[in-house]
């Protein structure tokens, strides 16, 4: 162990006693696991230790954080623990700043570095030891991070150790995945911490009942900084407005991933004698970092996190409850300096209905920076690499399909040269191929500033309060990255954004090797859709102002006094992912000569035949479309007659049968097949279900030259459905399933085939008489339901048995009718009497 620990005691940082059995892991494993809670020095203690390790041999250790925040007070820490400079031993390497000499043995890195250094040297021969530190926090790039260096490990780096370390980490199931790693554990934490439940009494805002605990903790306790977590940017400035009123003697800090570095030093550093803070942050403060001073901490419960929707294929910051290992985190930080207090804005018994673990990022993520990653590392199967929770499935294949499209990969998804070098550029898939293009467009300076505004958060801020919002023109962000021209009225540039993005936008133009410095800021709007070629979106016709309809067919919404509202066409770069229509946060105007040359190319020309339901027509016309976007349509006077009647045979699909024109034949032929289907399923189904199945076979032929739901009209339905039986079907039709039956009298009588399990005819009594066997049909192997009548033709009785009835129920019925009919015949015996229509002669 190197000096600098040999005058420190155990009880110091409890890491200490954990670091002989995490170096002999090392030792003897290319891999460990190791478990500290919050709080336990392990971020900056660890990789000190491990610089004499033999397996080392004057490599570097790479120290992975998943913040710049936290790499800078990383590295800072480390340096001062040795009595250097950053750069020295320690250096760190993040976006926009880089701290690293040729001597320099510890370099922390943000995730994304590390995926470029892999990139560059996907065998890191610079590095003996990468560490990825609270790995617990599960984001996107580390578990990419992850999977690429172990795979790098297995197949030709086995010198190169891997050390995963966490405080609320499963870490028996990340050894499994490291092959069995043995897992080091540093048990208990510095100092208790006393939790106090504050659960909301009224619908105040977070923030509200953030400032309100705030003030109860400095009340309640008169030693000891404040640490107060808040979902973000918007929450904490709010906060900070709530509790302006407090004494002086109480500095107020903000800290979130937008401040500049000074303010962000200014947070992390003790209060001057005398005096007590207030730090009021995002999770950005959850992990790695120690806050000087802090003893209480308030929890508002909230973390604001990105959703990715498959559907849409947009990502959106969600504001989601912290799960219980984040809370327990947050907890820890009031613990590190001594005894503390959590107030936990919630009800304790809200506590056990947090998840355990947030989602990891892999699962609710975009993809497409993953799946560039893949196809440049030759992973074409990216279940062959170690993931705790592989990428999945359906979003990989979504993104691929993106990048397919961007031509970043070919048909067989491997990596293009437009795709290497997107991946070199280091921005997101669709910035890359933007700026490419621009560049050769000889609009690389404009496309650089395009790309720094989207990477950020809006460099703007409306003034209005917290429902208004600044304008959503790209092109107002891009002119103040530029440093011209100025800002509408209720909006300012929010200062620590705005010099980042100046130094974002002098990166990228190197990178891009782009030596202008200004550009057609007209063009944003084609640039956007270079980027977003699925949220180019045309003004809805006849629709209230701001309404669009994208290329990928999802409607997206501008406030209406916003002034792209009027727009005919916007490119759109942030939407809330909403269906139907989406919000537009960030947008360009776009010129159809634009349209044109961007993407004449996928303009589809068809010939398009439908349903018009408004007209209830078949319209016909010529039609040109990019995406969902019909952009020219003419009639046409002829269209295709077996197209027309599709579209026919489509709406009538819709609608249902009871559109087309039943005649009294067409109905009674369509029960008599129904019972013959029912009697021998060789005949046709003609149920509902069926017959619209089979529109396009029996229907569609007849419905040549209609256009007109009304024309359908003329169609013979009772000749359609005959077309449908067999010549021998017909030839049997009549036989099997008679339309009439002839009784006694020489009556024909039409039989109801309406229930096809039963047949029935309806028949007066005195119709019957001298009969004795029960008509029939289906070559007499279903009994006709004959229901009596009376002879006014009222229902009397029903039967299928008349001999049955003959010897029991009429004489029932007789003694019933016989009064109120008294001149028809009411025989004795009516098996053997003469069947009649007529009432009894009268006597001469």
């Amino acid at each position: 162990m190197p000096n600098m620990f040999d005058g420190w005691r155990a009880g110091d940082l409890p890491i200490l006693a954990a670091l002989p059995a995490l170096r002999a892991a090392l030792d003897a494993s290319p891999c460990a696991v190791l478990e500290a809670p919050p709080g336990a020095g392990k971020t900056t203690v660890v990789p000190l230790a491990l610089l004499d390790a033999p397996w080392l041999a004057g490599r570097r250790i790479l120290l992975l954080e998943p913040r710049r925040l936290a790499a800078r007070a990383a590295a800072a820490r480390m340096a001062a623990l040795l009595g250097e400079r950053v750069g020295d031993t320690v250096g760190y390497a993040i976006r926009l700043e880089r701290r690293v000499a040729a001597a320099t043995r510890i370099v922390v890195v943000t995730e994304g570095i590390l995926t470029r250094m892999l990139q560059r040297d996907p065998a890191l021969e610079e590095a003996g030891c990468v560490i990825f530190d609270e790995f617990h926090e599960r984001s996107l790039h580390a578990d990419l991070g992850l999977a690429l260096v172990r795979e790098s490990q297995l197949v030709v780096r086995d010198d190169l150790r891997l050390l995963v370390m966490s405080a609320t980490l499963e870490g028996d199931r990340v050894a499994a995945l490291l092959g069995g790693a043995p897992v080091v554990r540093s048990d208990g934490r510095l100092h208790p911490v006393h939790t106090t439940y504050v659960p909301a009494r009224d619908d105040r805002p977070v923030e509200g009942r953030v400032a309100a605990a705030v003030r109860a903790a400095l009340a309640e306790h008169r030693e000891g900084d404040v640490l107060a977590f808040l979902p973000g940017a918007g929450e904490i400035r709010r906060a900070a407005e709530l509790l302006g009123d407090l004494p002086a003697a109480v500095m107020v800090h903000q800290l979130y991933g937008d401040l500049p570095p000074d303010a962000q030093d200014a947070a992390l550093a003790p209060a001057p004698a005398g005096r007590r803070k207030v730090v009021l942050a995002t999770s950005i403060a959850e992990t790695s970092l120690t806050i000087e001073g802090v003893r209480l901490v308030v929890d508002g419960g909230l973390a604001r996190v990105p959703r990715f929707d498959p559907r849409s294929g947009m990502a959106r910051l969600e504001t989601v409850r912290v799960s219980r290992a984040a809370a327990d985190q947050r907890r820890g930080r009031a613990g590190r300096l001594g005894p503390g207090h959590c107030y936990r804005c919630w009800a304790e018994g809200e506590q056990g209905q947090l998840l355990a673990h947030a989602v990891p990022e892999i699962l609710e993520a975009d993809l497409a920076p993953l799946a560039l990653e893949l196809a440049v590392a030759g992973t074409h199967d990216a279940t062959s690499l170690a993931w705790l929770d592989p990428p999945p499935a359906g979003a990989l294949a979504q993104a691929r399909a993106l990048l397919h499209a961007l031509g970043a990969l070919d048909a067989a998804g491997r990596v293009t040269p437009h795709g290497r070098a997107m991946a070199d550029l280091g921005m997101h898939p669709r910035l890359a191929h933007m700026a490419l293009r621009a560049r050769d467009m000889g609009l690389g300076a404009v496309a650089a500033a395009v790309a720094t505004v989207l990477e950020e958060r809006d460099l703007l801020l409306a003034t209005g309060g917290p429902h208004v919002r600044a304008p959503v023109d790209v092109r107002l962000r891009v002119d103040l990255v530029l440093g011209r021209g100025g800002l509408p009225a209720g909006v300012v540039a929010r200062d620590g954004a705005l010099r980042r993005a100046r130094d974002q936008l002098r990166a990228w133009r190197d990178r891009l090797g782009v030596r202008e410095r200004d550009g057609d800021v007209d063009r944003c709007g084609a640039l956007l859709a270079l980027a977003y070629p699925d949220r180019l979106g045309r003004a809805r016709a006849g629709g209230r102002l701001g309404r669009f309809l994208l290329r990928g067919g999802l409607g997206a919404a501008v406030d209406p006094a916003d002034p792209l509202a009027g727009e005919e066409w916007l490119a759109c770069a942030d939407l809330d992912g909403r269906r139907p229509e989406s919000r537009v946060f960030l947008a360009a105007p776009v010129t159809r000569a634009e349209v044109d040359e961007l993407f004449g190319a996928d303009v589809a020309r068809a010939e398009e035949v439908s349903w018009d339901a408004e007209a209830r027509a078949v319209t016909a016309r010529r039609v040109e479309r990019l995406g969902a976007i019909v952009l020219r349509e003419v009639p046409i006077a002829e269209p295709d007659a077996d197209a027309v009647a599709h579209a026919l045979v489509e709406a009538i699909r819709r609608e249902g049968l009871a559109v087309l024109p039943w005649s009294d034949g067409a109905t009674r032929l369509r029960e008599r097949l129904a019972f013959l289907h029912r009697l021998d399923g060789g005949w046709p189904d003609v149920s509902d279900a069926a017959l619209l199945d089979t529109l396009d076979d029996w229907l569609a032929p007849r419905l040549r030259g209609v256009r007109r739901l009304e024309g359908v009209g003329g169609v013979d339905l009772h000749a359609a459905l005959l077309d449908r039986l067999e010549w021998a079907q017909r030839s049997a039709l009549d036989r099997l399933a008679p339309t009439h039956c002839v009784v006694p009298t020489g009556s024909r009588l039409p039989i109801d085939y309406g229930d096809p399990a039963q047949p029935a005819l309806d028949v007066r009594i005195q119709e019957l008489f001298g009969l004795a066997t029960t008509p029939s049909v289906g070559d007499g192997k279903v009994p006709l339901l004959l229901r009596l009548l009376s002879p006014a033709h009222r229902p009397v009785q029903a039967t299928r048995d008349l001999a049955g009835f003959w010897r029991t129920s009429y004489f029932d019925v007789r003694k019933d009718l016989r009064g109120r009919y008294p001149k028809h015949p009411w025989p004795d015996d009516p098996m053997s009497a003469e069947p009649t229509r007529r009432a009894k002669p009268r006597p001469s």
